[in-house]
């Protein structure tokens, strides 16, 4: 299977040119040369079959032979709020919400929060997400959103929305399995290692917000993501 690459800028006509992270992988770690095959996308949802044509040293001119409308995303949209782990927990978490079809990913700032990334490590997490989607096959990125704080991130959503935020609900009936199935996006939210506060879950609750209860098991702020983005998924209209 031809190896897939990311274009920075929109891919049209019957010629592409690919340079920077993706130029230097394909000249120098793939080593492609003239008349090799290669897969683009540029994050509009289509791919891009293409022949390398003239290789150079930090740019690669290709020739597009066919284009494709291939759709591996959810049927829902899905929003993930959370609060970031520190260091290279954030990439593991930010890669496996690529695969798991998240569409867009938001940094939330709680009481609790360990860290607050600047943009700088943005940018980087932002780089993990066109390497994931090379590898799982998404021709849509996985928008990562500025911080915002957990107040004005439970308020934002439509109320038609799916809302599920990870806490032990105080009723024992609250089930995320017979929640709705959502017309107007999900939304989730993940609290830091030592969980949200009273006051946070409060907010959320009067803002409509469903708890969720993830067992009685202390799960790490990645898994815990990811498990709340399946139950979300299967949420998912058939």
């Amino acid at each position: 299977m031809p190896q897939r690459y990311f274009s920075q800028s929109p891919l049209a006509g019957d010629r592409a040119l690919l340079a920077g992270p993706e130029a230097h992988h394909l000249v120098h770690v793939m080593r492609a040369g003239p008349g090799d095959r290669v897969v683009l996308f540029d994050g509009s949802g289509a791919e891009f079959d293409a022949l390398v044509e003239r290789p150079g040293r930090n740019e690669v001119e290709l020739r597009l032979t066919a284009r494709r409308e291939v759709d591996r995303e959810l049927d829902v949209e899905i929003t993930l709020g959370v609060a970031l782990p520190k260091g290279d927990r954030q990439r593991w978490l930010v890669e496996k919400a690529v695969e798991l079809g998240v569409g867009r990913l938001v940094p939330l700032a709680t009481e609790r929060s360990v860290a607050q990334p600047v943009e700088q490590a943005l940018d980087r997490l932002r780089r993990t997400v066109i390497e994931a989607s090379k590898q799982c096959g998404r021709n849509r990125l996985m928008e990562i959103g500025p911080s915002q704080k957990l107040a004005d991130y439970v308020a934002a959503p439509d109320p038609g929305s799916l809302r599920l935020l990870a806490h032990p609900p105080p009723h024992p009936e609250s089930d995320p399995g017979q929640a709705p199935r959502p017309n107007r996006g999900a939304y989730l939210a993940v609290g830091p290692e030592g969980g949200f506060t009273d006051h946070e879950v409060a907010t959320a609750a009067a803002a409509g917000w469903q708890l969720v209860d993830l067992g009685p098991r202390t799960l790490r702020v990645e898994t815990a993501a990811l498990v709340l983005v399946t139950l979300a998924a299967r949420r998912s209209p058939a």
